[in-house]
Order: C-alpha cells, then structure tokens, then sequence
C-alpha cells in the first residue's frame, strides 16, 4: 500500500466555502429544445455548440429520461469536441451516454473520451453510463471530445454537464491530476440527491443498508456542514447502523471504472444522528482487510466529521469496514461516502502560439471551424490537417489544407514558428503573399500553387534556397520572368514626367518674379524704426531635413521601401483578428 494521508476535519474549525463560480452548463446533447427538470436545472440544446453529427432518439423502451432520450452521433473525423468557456479554477465535468438502439442495430459503440486533450476513459455503451471528473482548468475554454476507435463504432453523447465547484473540494489532490469519480452514495436515502440540494450539483445515489443494518434518520434539524467539501444536509439526515456493538459494517469497494492501477482518493462522512448523553459514546475506526486503518473517530451531533484517504492503492479483493471500539456503547454509522481515481498528470495541452494561430485560421475560414479540443492531443486524435511533434507540450510542424474550398487573404499566423510544412495548394486564396511566411525559421516547405494570390513574391521567400516553394498556377501573382502591373503603372507614370515638368518649372518661375517685385516694392515702402530686425531664412538646401536640423529618417526609409517594395516585396495584407 502506497503512503497515504488521513485528516479529520471537525467543523469547529468554522472553515470558510467561498462562492460558487459561474459555470453552470447544462446540454442536452440532440435536443433542439429548452427546458427545465424537476430539480430546477435549465437544459439546453446542442444545435449551437457544435455543427457536425447527427440528432438521434432512442427507441422508446429505452427511455430513462428527457435528457437522456436523445443524443448525437458523430459519423465522421478522428475526434469530435464540445466547447465551453470557462474563468478557471475547479469544475466538475459529467458525460451521459444512452445508447437506446437508436440505430436499430443492437450493437451499442465502444469509444474512448477525452477532456481538455487529456484520455479520460473508454466507454462501453452496453449500458447507460455516467462519467465524472473534477479538476482545475488550466485554460480558458474546457473541450469534452469523444473519438472513434474502432471501425462503424460511431461514438456520440446524451448529455454534458459543467459545474464551477470550489477549490477547497478535494483539495488535498495536487491540482496537476484529476479525480475520477467511481461511486457517491448517501447511506439510508431512498433517491438520488444533488442540486438544489448540492451546491455543485454532485450526484449521491441512495444507497440502503442490507442485511441486518438499519436504515435510521437524524434527528438533527439542522447540520452545519461548514467544511471544504460542504457536502449537503440532507446526505448527513440518514445513516445506516449495525445493530449492535459487536457488529461491524463491512462497505467493500465499489465498481472501480478506471484502471486498478490508478491510486484512490475515499471521503467518509459521519454526523452523529441522535443526542448522546454522557453516559455514552460512538466510537469506532475504519479497517481496510479487517486491519487497523484510520484514527479513532467519534462523530458529532449537528455538525459532520469528514476522513479522507488519498494515493491509496487497492487490488480487486481490497474491502473496507468499520468497527467499533471497545468501550464505545453505541454501533458505528457511516452516512455517506466517495470514492474517486486520481488519474495520470494532466497535459498543458498544445503551444498557445500554435493555438492562436491555428484559431487565426479557424476565424478566417468556416470550414475549418468544424474541428474543437486540443489541436495535437492526445496523440494519435491531432486535428486530420496538422501534425504535431512529440514535445511533452507540443508543437504544431505542418498545415496541410490542400484542397479544402479556403477563399480570401491569408490570416496572421506567425506565432506558428515550428511550421516545417505549409500546403495551402488547390484552393481559391486571394490577395498578396503575407512576408510573415518567409520569416518562419523553421520552414521547408511551401505550396500554395493553384490559388489566386496577386503583387509580388517577398524576397524573404524568394532568395531562400532552402525553401522547397511551389507558386504556379497564380496568374495574377508577380514572377521572375513577368512584371507586376503595379511596375507599369509606375513606367507610364515615368513616361509622362518631361511632359509635367516642362510646364510646371516655367510657371514656377514665373510666379516667383511676380511675388520678388511685389515683396522688394513693399519693403521699400516701410522703414524700419526700433530695434525691429529681419532674420529671412532661406530655403534649406538638404533634401529631407526636419526643423531640427536632423535628416528625416522617416521619409528616407520610406522611400527605400517604396523601392524595395517595387521590385521585391508586396504591400502587407490585412491580417484578421485572432
């Protein structure tokens, strides 16, 4: 057994819960509609979250729920993602799947799941399934993807949930993994409870005591449940008992979803449910295998004692109970209980450069806006235009969009500095050949033939020998061998010069006279008094120079520009918003 921590948290310890944050999503995956359950919870359809699958019911004898009756199956690519703004922090993420025969086929799908470029499980839909996960988001959007793994096994989804929940649940759990819920169950209640009732909108199951054990409820009106995982009141109003002292209540493990080999994280809650007078006391500890396991543990009357458990590694056989004391006089109790898997360390997901250039390009272009979730992970499900490299965070190392229907000016993606490949070929792109592309260090390749870019090819392209550049088929983009038609505008535009030139110098010349006699005349005409002094500046015979004496660098540089520019380089696009 690996080392594990435990801690009793009393709530004498008036610790603080701070508000709840402001994700709250509910989708109702298929769904075209709006609407609201029994427990106040306002469901949402999916028609504007995402553009590709298909909208399905299942047959009726399937049905379990509105939410659950329809879902959306995703015929094509590797992966398929849902999209959902977050401010970060904690969140709870919950994933429903109801296969339902939908098709007709009786061959339910196994799929794998994925959060935020991250595996999260494989779902065997031969039943209904559940899957939740709580975790710190470490970007701004959270991304659910479901990802095709085997031939005609289409996956899909019923439902997606988003909670904000605090930072203080779970939050003895380095934030660098994520907990994996496996079972929740709230002892002695007869239905399931989560929201209004909990704050985050976690599910309890209601779980009876067999056998022997009694089902009893408190008798605590109220129970302050002022701790970090502030689980609901009514959770702790039940519990189950053995029915004596010498009798221990055995919980064993419950279905384990994930890997064995992923380690445990376990809260117990105990709350007392009667008044105890002096004379008596509960008092008992846990055992994992029949063998000591926790601290002595006497539960409080109106108010909730919660244990924790975690890195605990278990086995298939790994069982737990709880035993009373020798000297306690009453039987032990448990009233609820969670058991989660700590799954592998999260990913930082793909390069935020690549990111805002790969979304450059989705604002740009519609059709590219069909692909969500983490550009580059996991591995083998990357976005089917790009790959990426095998960095711990990845790097995007080539485009290819050949073929794809792209019409207008290239967007600003020049944060994408690990490009090795750009294939924009066989579309219908307009406009100049951004300079950025030349300027990328890592760059190989570049085929952007059979488009309609137009002006002049950079020369930070056109001098590079290493580059592997393919331009033909662009009939309005300036080569070596055909002059731009900005130059012959230019030409004709030179051609008319002795003509503008012959007749402004004469008049030139002719107005200064004019104004000499006048100006000579008129000072002739006032004397000069005082100690009233003339300081006439003549005309500056330094091309360029500023007020201050100094050289205009601004206009020389522009004018080296405007050469440059002519012969080499083309007039910069207007880049799109990333």
């Amino acid at each position: 057994m690996a080392d594990h921590v435990w801690l009793l948290i009393l709530l004498l310890s008036l610790c603080t819960i701070s508000v709840l944050g402001n994700v709250f999503v509910s989708i109702d995956c298929g769904a075209s509609d709006s609407f609201t359950d029994e427990n106040s919870i306002v469901w949402k359809g999916d028609g504007d979250l995402i553009s590709n699958g298909v909208t399905h019911v299942v047959q009726s004898n399937y049905s379990v729920s509105h939410v659950m009756d329809t879902l959306r199956v995703f015929t094509t690519r590797k992966k398929n993602c849902y999209s959902i703004e977050a401010e970060g922090g904690k969140v709870l993420v919950r994933a429903s799947f109801n296969y339902g025969n939908y098709d007709q086929k009786s061959n339910p799908p196994i799929f794998d799941l994925h959060f935020d470029g991250n595996f999260w499980i494989t779902v065997n839909t031969s039943q209904v399934k559940i899957y939740e996960a709580i975790y710190f988001v470490k970007r701004k959007v959270i991304s659910v993807c479901v990802a095709q793994t085997r031939p005609n096994n289409f996956p899909f989804i019923s439902a997606l949930e988003v909670r904000s929940v605090d930072s203080q649940v779970n939050k003895y759990v380095d934030p660098n993994y994520a907990l994996f819920m496996n079972a929740r169950f709230a002892y002695a209640t007869n239905e399931a409870i989560r929201f209004p009732a909990d704050t985050y909108d976690r599910i309890w199951l209601p779980m009876l005591g067999g056998g022997s054990l009694l089902n009893l409820k408190s008798d605590a009106s109220v129970i302050n449940v002022d701790v970090p995982n502030n689980p609901p009141q009514e959770v702790l109003k039940h519990a189950i008992i053995a029915p004596n002292t010498s009798q221990m209540i055995t919980l064993g493990l419950p279905t384990i979803d994930y890997p064995i080999r992923y380690p445990l994280y376990i809260n117990w809650y105990f709350s007392e449910i009667q008044e105890v007078n002096s004379t008596n006391i509960r008092a008992f500890r846990v055992l994992e295998n029949r063998l000591p396991f926790s601290l002595p543990i006497v539960p409080p009357f109106g108010n909730v004692s919660v244990y924790f458990i975690s890195n605990l590694t278990v086995t298939p056989n790994t069982n737990f109970s709880i035993n009373p004391l020798g000297d306690t006089t009453l039987p032990p109790l448990i009233n609820a209980i969670e058991v989660y898997s700590i799954s592998d360390a999260l990913t930082n997901g793909t390069n935020n450069n690549d990111v805002e250039g790969l979304v450059s390009l989705q604002n740009a272009f519609d059709v590219l806006q069909e692909w969500g979730g983490d550009p580059c992970l996991p591995a083998p499900y990357s976005w089917e235009w790009i790959n990426c490299n095998d960095d711990s965070t990845p790097r995007v190392t080539s485009l290819n969009l050949t073929g794809f229907n792209l019409s207008g000016p290239l967007p600003d993606f020049s944060n994408m500095d690990a490009l090795q490949i750009i294939d924009f070929h066989n579309n219908s792109l307009t406009g100049p050949i951004p300079g950025f592309i030349g300027k990328l260090r890592n760059l190989k390749q570049l085929y952007l033939a059979d488009n309609q870019f137009s002006g002049s090819i950079p020369r930070s392209l056109s001098t590079n020998s290493n580059l592997n550049l393919s331009l033909t088929e662009n009939p309005l983009l300036c080569t070596n061998d055909k002059s731009c038609p900005r130059n012959n505008k230019n030409k004709k535009q030179t051609s008319k010069l002795p003509v503008i030139l012959g007749i402004t110098i004469p008049v030139f010349f002719i107005v200064a006279i004019i104004i000499g006699f006048l100006v000579i005349r008129h000072n002739r005409r006032i004397p000069h008094t005082g100690d009233m002094s003339q300081n006439i500046n003549g005309p500056s015979n330094t091309r360029g120079t500023m007020p201050n004496g100094n050289v205009d660098d601004e206009g020389a540089n522009e004018l080296r520009g405007n050469k440059e520019e002519r012969f080499y380089a083309s007039p910069s696009p207007l880049l799109a918003e990333g």
